[in-house]
C-alpha cells in the first residue's frame, strides 16, 4: 500500500487515510541524551580525571568552612554565661532564650534562600558572598553594646551560615568522582567536629585567661576569623561544570573541567562537551521538589533531617550547662566538651568507609539507631566515668549519621534543584533546632527520661524515613534534570 493511500474499513460505507510515516518519539526534556559523536558528557570527563590535587583542595576548602560554621553554630552555648554576665541578664531571660535560637533562625530562612540562589545564579557566587556574609556579622557580634544588637547579628550570621551548608555539598558532589564521592562528603561533614574541638578549647583558654564577662566577646571575634582564610582560599574555584552545563554555558563548563585536570596533571578533555537539549529560561521552581518524581524523597528526608537536628542540638547544646547543673564547674564542662568532640572523628572516618562499603542508607540506618540506644545508655549511667562514656559513645554514633546524612541528600537530588533541595531539607533541620530548647529545657529541670524518650524516638522516625526513601546513591551518576 502506498504510504497516505485510502482504505474502506470492512463493513463502513466511509475511508480513512492511512499514512505509514515513521512515528516520531519525544522524551520527558530532563532525559539526558546520549552524547552526539565527538562529544562527550561532563559526567564523563570527571570519572576520568579521577580524584587528584583539586579535589582534595576542594575537601580542605569546604572542610575549613564547615569547621567554621561549626564554631559559629556552637558559639552561643559557650559563651552564653559571659553574656548573662555582661548584660545583667537572669536565668531564664527571653534574651538569652532567644541568643541560643537566634543562630538557627538565621539559618531556617538563610539554607533554602541560598540554595535557591545557587541553583538560579550558580554554586560559586554563593559560595562566595555566604562566607564574606558570616564573617561580616560575626564581628558585628563581637561588638554588640546590648543583647538585642547581638541576637540579631546572630541571626544575620545565621542567615549566611545556613547558604555555605548548602552550597558546599552541592558543589562537592559535582566535582567528585562516584567511586570516592560518599566517602569526600563525609569527610567534609567530619571537619564540624574539628570546629567543635577549636570552639571548647577556645572557650576553656579564654575561661582561664579573662573573666566570663570579658571573654565571651574575645571568643566571638576569634570565632569569625576562620572565615576570613575561607573566604580567601574559595576564589581560586570554578564554578560546577554540572550546573554550568544545565545553563547551557557550555564553554565556561569545559574550562572548569581543564581547570580541574590541570590540577589533578591530567591532560585536558579532547573532546567537546555534549550541550543540552534544552536550556530552560529559569531553572525549575521550588515546586518542582514537590512533583511526583522528587516529593517522596523530599519529604522523607525533611523529616530525617528534622528528627537528627532535634536530637543532636536538645542534647549537646544543653550539655554544658546540664553538667554544670549536676556540680561540673564551668572550665571541666568545656574540656568533657572537647573529649566529646574527640569521640566524633572515629564516627565520620567509620562512616567515609561504610557508606561506600555498605551504602548510604544501610549506613544511615545503623548510626541513627545506635544513637537512639546511645541516648538510653545516657540515662542508665550514674556515675560520672560512665556519664562520660555514654556521652561519648552517643557522640561518636551521632556524628557518623550526621556525615552520612549530607552525603545521602546530596545525592538524590538533581544538579537543577540540588542545592534548593539541599537548603530545604537543611531549613527542616533547623526547625528542629528551634525547637530543641523545650525539649533539652527537660534536661534542666530533671525530667530526664523524658527528654531523652524524647530524643531516641527521633533517631528511629529518622531511621525509618531514610529507609523509606528506597534511594542508594553509591556507585551511581548524580542525577541530572528536572525530575532526577
Amino acid at each position: 500500500m502506498r504510504s497516505g493511500g485510502a482504505r474502506a474499513r470492512p463493513g463502513t460505507l466511509y475511508t480513512e487515510r492511512v499514512t505509514e510515516r515513521p512515528t516520531r518519539l519525544y522524551l520527558p526534556d530532563d532525559v539526558p541524551a546520549a552524547p552526539l559523536p565527538g562529544t562527550t558528557t561532563v559526567d564523563a570527563v570527571i570519572e576520568s580525571l579521577g580524584v587528584g590535587a583539586f579535589q582534595i583542595r576542594l575537601l580542605l576548602i569546604c572542610g575549613l568552612t564547615f569547621a567554621a560554621d561549626a564554631m559559629e553554630v556552637l558559639l552561643m552555648g559557650f559563651a552564653l554565661p559571659g553574656v548573662n554576665a555582661t548584660f545583667g541578664l537572669p536565668p531564664g531571660a527571653l534574651g538569652a532564650t532567644m541568643l541560643l535560637s537566634a543562630t538557627f533562625a538565621g539559618m531556617l530562612v538563610g539554607a533554602p534562600f541560598w540554595g535557591r540562589q545557587a541553583d538560579v545564579y550558580g554554586r560559586r557566587p554563593v559560595f562566595l558572598v555566604t562566607v564574606l556574609a558570616g564573617v561580616i556579622f560575626g564581628l558585628v557580634g563581637a561588638m554588640a553594646p546590648n543583647i538585642w544588637v547581638l541576637v540579631a547579628a546572630r541571626v544575620l550570621a545565621g542567615f549566611a551560615i545556613g547558604g555555605t551548608m548548602a552550597v558546599d555539598y552541592a558543589l562537592m558532589a559535582e566535582f567528585v568522582p562516584r567511586r570516592v564521592r560518599g566517602r569526600f562528603l563525609v569527610l567534609t561533614e567530619g571537619f564540624w567536629a574539628i570546629g567543635t574541638v577549636m570552639i571548647a578549647a577556645l572557650a576553656y583558654l579564654i575561661g582561664q585567661l579573662l573573666p566570663p564577662q570579658e571573654g565571651w566577646r574575645m571568643l566571638v571575634l576569634i570565632a569569625a576569623l576562620p572565615g576570613v582564610v575561607g573566604l580567601l582560599v574559595r576564589t581560586g574555584v570554578p564554578d560546577s561544570p554540572r550546573w554550568l552545563l544545565s545553563r547551557g554555558r557550555v564553554e565556561e563548563a569545559h574550562a572548569a573541567l581543564i581547570r580541574v585536570a590541570q590540577l589533578n596533571g591530567q591532560d585536558p578533555p579532547l573532546l567537546a562537551l555534549a550541550p543540552p537539549r534544552r536550556v530552560p529560561a529559569r531553572p525549575p521552581r521550588w515546586a518542582a521538589l514537590l512533583s511526583p518524581q522528587l516529593r517522596d524523597r523530599t519529604l522523607l528526608l525533611a523529616l530525617a533531617w528534622f528528627g537528627m537536628s532535634l536530637g543532636y542540638y536538645g542534647i549537646f547544646s544543653w550539655l554544658p550547662t546540664y553538667l554544670r547543673t549536676q556540680g561540673v564547674d564551668l572550665p571541666e564542662a568545656y574540656r568533657l566538651a572537647m573529649i566529646l568532640a574527640l569521640a566524633q572523628i572515629p564516627g565520620y572516618l567509620l562512616s567515609s568507609l561504610l557508606v561506600e562499603w555498605v551504602g548510604r542508607r544501610v549506613t544511615l540506618v545503623g548510626f541513627m539507631l545506635a544513637s537512639a540506644a546511645g541516648a538510653y545508655l545516657f540515662m542508665l549511667s550514674s556515675e560520672p566515668a560512665w556519664t562520660l562514656l555514654a556521652s561519648g559513645l552517643l557522640s561518636f554514633s551521632l556524628l557518623g549519621a550526621w556525615g552520612a546524612l549530607y552525603a545521602f541528600a546530596a545525592e538524590v537530588f538533581p544538579t537543577t534543584l540540588r542545592a534548593t533541595g539541599m537548603g530545604t531539607v537543611s531549613a527542616a533541620a533547623r526547625l528542629g533546632s528551634l525547637i530543641s530548647p523545650v525539649a533539652g529545657g527537660l534536661l534542666l529541670s530533671g525530667n530526664l527520661g523524658q527528654a531523652l524518650t524524647v530524643f531516641a524516638a527521633s533517631f528511629i522516625i529518622s531511621a525509618g524515613c531514610v529507609w523509606a526513601t528506597g534511594l542508594e546513591p553509591r556507585g551511581q551518576a548524580v542525577p541530572e534534570g528536572e525530575h532526577g
